[in-house]
């Protein structure tokens, strides 16, 4: 995550829709709809690790590094390995701000002076621009001079999508400027939206071409300017508990100086009472701030100070950077292959719904999950049962839990692939209940990595096996607010505005409780059409040596993963009136066993589903054989038992 661990910095980023995590991981639904499928993916185990990456490429000979986001790997890779940084020709650095204000939006009420790109990791920022290797710097101060404006973008649209790339691009921004369109302060006809990252990618490819030894750069000007990052706050050397650098070390992380410049107070999060100004609305935090200084204490870089102007005079294209950047995009040479439609000439985009006439329906069913891997079966086996047993009305998702909220489009995968495009699949909360948007929250005790998130977002890398569903997470736009990604209380009142006389909903939650505790807060006559709810999760000590499995919390020896990710909300559930089922953790641990589950999906029937089912399990029982970072991974087969036991 950063050199410092944990989720501190990246809280800031907002997790959930509207311009959050969510847009970003799926492009506002743009990626699966537009991009093809390539023979290459992510695998566990199999995938090289960013630093493996950067070391094989940089011992080869000299490299330049392009960072357009934290600086986390280059960092490590220039402090493990400072003999590959004679390698190193150049650093060009998209972030910062040196003579503008951050844009640290989600807050500025505690530091005014960060940019999202340097605050996600500051001190890895430090060691890259103090490293010896020379950097240019494209900051604010360059980019808010190159805006998206609404003539650009409708000439971008008129004349310049000649190329799979060119459309990918124009769609990607058009769908962006649906949802965040807001004129920038001063500027006419600006959409608030601003060539970040391209910008810095042609002041980099125009240094590289020119040399940027002379200064020659086609697209910005130029300034050499003595910089430092600030990592910590004054005064230096102080422990209040905020710097895990030193806090609670017998010695400093990295060999870092006691009452150095990195020994102050770190910014702890978005609300840091440390930084907040009573009556201001600009905190006094500095951490991530690109800081003009003189003396010793900066080192000397290249900033980009401002975009040039196109000198072609009453062109649609008021830089010089915003024709080319259009120019090499339609570009014939070296263009995009296909996309998903011309690679799949004869795909089309079919919802598949059953037919229910003359069809006797069982019980009402909401099946309420948080994506894991264990989840993705039990939605399988509920779809496989009979009909006349269950009839699962809608799913609900949430995104605290063992899966990042966008993979919501592989439920809309399964559903697809089994034929039941009819179900609608609600979006649900991406914290826990009681707790602010943005914050670690109890999510903290899930693995990033292997066998965590990068994992659960991938299907463990068989989500790729999947048909592509015409149904996709799609955000809301200004343009069309009717047409967007259903929240989980929307899908909870159509399911029961189409219940029958008499009939009641059944629910099967496996994952935290946050949905359905806000259902039953939200809609207070919710319990008087629930029949019953059977909740995968607990654990029941009944005088035994039980212990939880919470295994990333050593101190926590009680908790179970679905309660502790959202205690508050478990509580409200089963204090409530309704009529609860517990599948706890011992019960599952019964039923977890891989060896038992294979051999009998080796002597049933072959269909397409129990390939894929199988497929995952011996995969799943693999990893846990090989490597201790999967050490867990049977508790997803024990999850199972819940759908298992409310059919039977």
């Amino acid at each position: 995550m950063s050199t410092v661990g944990g989720c501190r910095y990246r809280q800031a980023i907002p997790p959930g829709r509207r311009g959050g995590r969510l847009d970003t991981d799926t492009n506002g639904g743009l990626r699966r709809g537009f991009l093809p499928q390539g023979p290459r993916g992510y695998a566990p185990l199999r995938q090289p690790t960013g630093q493996q990456v950067m070391v094989d490429t940089v011992s080869a000979g000299p490299t330049t590094l392009l960072l357009f986001g934290t600086h986390t790997n280059a960092a490590l890779l220039l402090m493990a390995h400072p003999h590959l940084r004679r390698n190193v020709e150049r650093v060009y650095v998209l972030g910062g701000g040196v003579r503008v204000t951050g844009n640290l939006f989600t807050a500025y009420g505690a530091n005014p002076f960060a940019e999202f790109n340097v605050f996600g990791d500051p001190f890895a920022a430090y060691q890259v621009l103090h490293s010896g290797v020379p950097v240019t710097l494209v900051p604010l101060d360059a980019t808010n001079t190159i805006p998206v404006t609404e003539e650009y973008f409708a000439e971008f649209g008129r004349r310049w999508q000649t190329t799979p790339e060119a459309r990918y691009c124009f769609q990607s921004l058009d769908q962006v400027l649906r949802r965040h369109r807001r004129p920038a302060p001063g500027l006419h006809g600006s959409t608030g939206y601003y060539m970040w990252d391209s910008f810095a990618a042609g002041v980099a490819f125009s240094s590289m071409r020119n040399g940027d030894a002379n200064g020659a750069n086609d697209f910005a000007e130029l300034e050499y300017m003595n910089i430092t990052v600030i990592t910590s706050n004054k005064p230096y050397g102080v422990h209040d508990g905020s710097n895990p650098f030193f806090d609670g070390r017998a010695t400093p992380k990295f060999g870092l100086k006691v009452g150095g410049v990195h020994s102050g107070h770190v910014q702890t999060g978005i609300r840091d009472s440390f930084c907040l100004v009573p009556g201001s609305n600009a905190g006094r935090c500095q951490d991530g701030y690109t800081k003009e200084v003189t003396g010793s204490e900066g080192v000397r870089v290249h900033v980009a100070t401002s975009a040039k102007p196109n000198t072609v005079y009453n062109s649609a294209f008021d830089r010089e950077f915003s024709k080319n950047f259009l120019e090499v995009l339609n570009l014939a040479k070296q263009a995009g292959r296909f996309n998903i439609s011309t690679q799949f000439p004869y795909y089309r985009e079919v919802l598949y719904k059953p037919d229910f006439i003359n069809v006797s329906r069982g019980k009402p069913v909401i099946f309420d999950m948080d994506m894991s891997p264990g989840d993705f079966v039990s939605l399988i086996y509920l779809l496989k049962a009979p009909r006349e047993v269950i009839d699962v009305k809608g799913v609900l998702v949430n995104g605290n839990g063992w899966a990042n909220i966008a993979s919501i489009d592989i439920v809309y995968d399964i559903l697809h692939m089994m034929g039941r495009d009819d179900i609608p699949v609600g979006l649900g909360n991406t914290t826990a209940m009681g707790n602010p948007t943005l914050g670690c929250n109890n999510v903290y005790a899930i693995p990033l990595g292997s066998g965590g998130f990068i994992d659960s977002d991938t299907l463990y890398g068989l989500a790729r096996l999947l048909p592509r569903s015409p149904r996709r997470y799609t955000p809301e736009s200004t343009d069309d607010p009717e047409h967007r990604q259903p929240l989980a209380f929307e899908v909870w009142q159509s399911v029961r505005r189409q219940l029958c006389p008499g009939d009641k909903i059944t629910l099967l939650t496996s994952g935290p409780l946050t949905n359905l505790a806000n259902i039953s807060l939200s809609d207070r006559d919710a319990s008087s059409v629930i029949e019953r709810i059977y909740v995968v999760g607990g654990l029941i000590k009944d005088g035994g040596h039980e212990k939880g499995n919470v295994f990333t919390v050593p101190s926590n020896r009680y908790a179970e993963f679905n309660m502790f990710l959202d205690p508050l909300a478990a509580k409200t559930v089963l204090e409530s009136n309704l009529n609860i089922t517990l599948i706890p953790l011992p019960a599952q641990r019964k039923a977890a066993s891989f060896e038992s589950v294979l051999e009998a999906l080796e002597q049933t029937q072959q269909t397409p589903e129990s390939k894929f089912v199988r497929q995952l399990f011996a995969l799943l029982k693999e990893l846990q054989s090989k490597e201790k970072l999967y050490h867990h991974v049977d508790i997803f087969l024990g999850e199972v038992l819940g759908a298992v036991y409310m059919v039977q």
